[in-house]
């Protein structure tokens, strides 16, 4: 069985015990086994195994029997005790209980005679301490001090609780009869109170917490109690203000006396609070004004800068302050203080800012202006000459001479970072100096002064100088600078956008100002787009004039209907290679003067007059067969430089020039497959034909047939 038992090992498999018990066996092997295999062997193996297993069987079961039988015997047991143990605690709880109420019965009793006790204590001790305050009174009413509590210093605290109540009595008395001792008293009560003042000085000297704590506690009840905080707060502040930093002085006077008022004073909060006033009102103010009454009128920049950072550390410091206990309404009482120091500056702060920005502002434009040696021009004065000078702008009439700038744009980086500058620090400052209720409306009256300065003065100062200077479309070599002066100016309008966004808009965001502020904006955009958009459309004029010269002085008649037919060496003409030429150069222009869409639209545009001027010019010449192969490759060259302006429309119109070019050289029979093509199917039969009538074999019975 012991062999049997090792067989039924954990984890247990009934397959693999098969294969265990078969293999143990002689004979139970596999038949090429070093033994034969004995399938009588292995039978009779098994039928024993299995008796052996019904034995073990039965054995297990017996002792299992057992086991139980033996656990509900103990279970029986275990329960007897559990309720043996459940009286026991019943009859302790019974005990309890009856302890419970003897202990409440004496206690009940103990009270009542603790309260007849008390019912008899206390008159008698008011009695006694009648009659001891009547002795005391007998001898100011005799006018002798007699007894030891008012000439021996160590009995003060004594003394001034017993002339405390003395005075308290003196008060009730008829004035008439009692004057005399009525003035003792009050003289001895001043007198000890100006001696518990001078114990409590000469303590907070030597740092003795505890006396002054004991003489605090004393006075308390006196009327000079006040003049014992004042003299308090006074000696803190001595040797406290020793650098130059008043701030930082206070925040570190105040986190030390905090934890010192509050071992000494009964009411620390109301110490706390009279020391911080005290500080604001004498320390602060006074500093404030001699830092702001020395620049007010002599140095506006100086004055602002002081004014904003005086503010910046008195607010920051009051938000310090606001960790100690101060009362209920600390927030409040800290809100005050600050107002009664800096109201009288902020009243009229925003008409200084805006008076500064504005005088700062025409400062730089003035200087930046004299830097250039210019003086600037009146604009929209209603002169004739400007009147001219307006539609001279609007059309290509010639009303007189340009003006020349000699390429300059009139427009500064620098000049408009300080602008900026100027104003995100006049924002800075607005956004902490004014009330909120009227930060939205002095924030926008900044913007106002931006837009003048920035908008107005310079930028669309710069434009309209601009467009005055693009000379007319049949100049030559024409200074295309205006383009210079677009891409400055979208530098400074992503400048200009960027301010208003991240210094503007959280000013004014929750307030109604912030339409007319969007408003405003918007205007001042728009009307500087429309100058811009006019000068691109005359630039682009000069771009196309430039060309048609170009084309004008270098193609000749002869390009087209050489004399030698069979000796043209040449791949396209001299006209088109300076006019694709110039195109790069004004292409790559566009790309560095302008970003985004604007780049697409101004190429798309300046592709199609370029295109349309090509078309004109083609249509004037006659062509022979040599000389229309030769158009072709103008047009092929035409059209690859209309790929660098990476616009679609532009690349078809000069496919479909190319596809009418070969109307050009195509023999006369295949004329109308040519014209029914993909790309002139959908062209007007009436710009097919005057393309064919280019022709030099054109014959109107001849080629007009095949074309019909």
């Amino acid at each position: 069985m012991a062999t049997t038992a090792q067989l039924f090992e954990e984890p247990f498999d009934a397959d693999e015990y098969i294969e265990r018990l078969a293999w143990r066996t002689p004979g139970g092997g596999s038949k090429g086994g070093a033994e034969a295999f004995d399938p009588k062997r292995l039978l009779e193996e098994f039928e024993n195994h299995i008796e052996e297993l019904k034995q073990l069987d039965e054995k297990l079961q017996r002792r299992v029997e057992k086991l139980e039988h033996q656990c509900h015997r103990e279970a029986k047991e275990f329960a007897h005790k559990v309720q043996d143990l459940q009286r026991s605690n019943q009859v302790a709880f019974q005990h309890f209980q009856e302890l419970d109420e003897h202990i409440s019965y004496v206690a009940t009793k103990v009270c009542h005679l603790g309260d007849q006790l008390e019912g008899v204590n206390t008159p008698r001790q008011r009695a006694v301490e009648a009659q001891r305050l009547m002795t005391y009174f007998n001898e100011f009413l005799d006018g002798e001090l007699r007894s030891d509590v008012f000439h021996n210093p160590e009995k003060i605290k004594e003394a001034a609780d017993i002339i405390q109540k003395l005075h308290l009595i003196a008060q009730e008395l008829p004035f008439d009869r009692f004057a005399d001792v009525k003035a003792k008293i009050a003289s001895k009560y001043h007198d000890l109170e100006r001696q518990l003042i001078q114990e409590f000085t000469a303590a907070q000297r030597r740092g003795e917490i505890g006396r002054m704590r004991e003489v605090a506690a004393v006075l308390l009840h006196f009327k000079g109690y006040a003049h014992c905080v004042d003299v308090y707060i006074k000696q803190c502040q001595e040797g406290a203000y020793l650098r130059n930093d008043v701030f930082e002085d206070t925040g570190t006077l105040c986190q030390r006396v905090n934890k010192q008022v509050g071992e000494v004073f009964s009411s620390p909060e109301a110490v706390m609070a009279k020391l911080i006033q005290n500080i604001f009102e004498n320390k602060l103010q006074a500093h404030v004004k001699e830092k702001l009454d020395g620049t007010r009128h002599s140095d506006a920049e100086q004055y602002l800068k002081n004014l904003y950072d005086l503010y910046s550390r008195t607010t920051a410091l009051a938000a310090k302050l606001t960790e100690f206990n101060l009362g209920s309404d600390k927030h409040t009482f800290l809100s005050k203080l600050i107002k009664n120091i800096f109201s009288c500056y902020l009243e009229s702060y925003i008409d200084m800012e805006k008076d500064y920005l504005r005088n700062r502002s025409a400062m730089i434009l003035q200087r930046y202006y004299d830097s250039k040696n210019h003086q600037k021009r009146p604009i929209g004065g209603g002169s004739i000459q400007e009147l001219k000078e307006r539609i001279r702008q609007r059309t290509n009439l010639p009303l007189g001479p340009s003006i020349d700038t000699h390429g300059e744009t009139f427009l500064s980086q620098e000049v408009v970072v300080n602008l900026l500058q100027e104003t995100r620090h006049a924002f800075e400052r607005c956004n902490r100096l004014s009330d909120p209720s009227d930060l939205p409306k002095n924030a926008f009256s900044i913007f106002l002064l931006l837009v003048e300065h920035l908008c107005v003065d310079h930028i669309d100062y710069a434009l309209e100088i601009g467009l005055s200077a693009i000379p007319s479309a049949d100049a030559k070599n024409a200074n295309l600078y205006f383009l210079d002066v677009v891409q400055q100016a979208n530098t400074i309008f992503h400048l200009f956008d960027k301010q208003f966004n991240d210094h503007l808009m959280p000013l004014i965001s929750s307030s109604p100002k912030l339409t007319e502020c969007l408003h405003k904006k918007k205007e001042t955009i728009e009307q500087m787009e429309v100058k811009l958009d006019t000068g691109i459309d005359r630039t682009l004029n000069c771009m196309v004039g430039q060309m048609k010269h170009i084309l004008a002085t270098e193609q000749k008649k002869t390009d087209f209907r050489p004399e030698d037919e069979n000796n043209v060496m040449i791949q396209y003409t001299t006209a088109c290679t300076k006019v694709c030429a110039y195109v790069s150069r004004q292409v790559d222009r566009v790309r560095k003067s302008m970003d985004g869409k604007n780049v697409d639209t101004v190429l798309m545009e300046l592709g199609v007059r370029f295109h349309r001027l090509i078309h004109e010019h083609l249509q004037q010449y006659g062509y022979s067969s040599m000389g229309g192969m030769l158009a072709i490759c103008d047009v092929a060259e035409y059209r690859r430089c209309a790929k660098d302006f990476r616009v679609p429309l532009v690349l078809q119109l000069f496919d479909t020039l190319h596809a009418l070019c070969n109307l050009l050289v195509v023999a006369p029979d295949n004329l109308k497959q040519v014209c029914s093509g993909e790309q002139l199917t959908n062209l007007d039969r009436n710009l097919l034909h005057a393309f064919v009538q280019l022709r030099v074999d054109y014959r109107p019975s001849r080629l007009g047939r095949h074309f019909s």
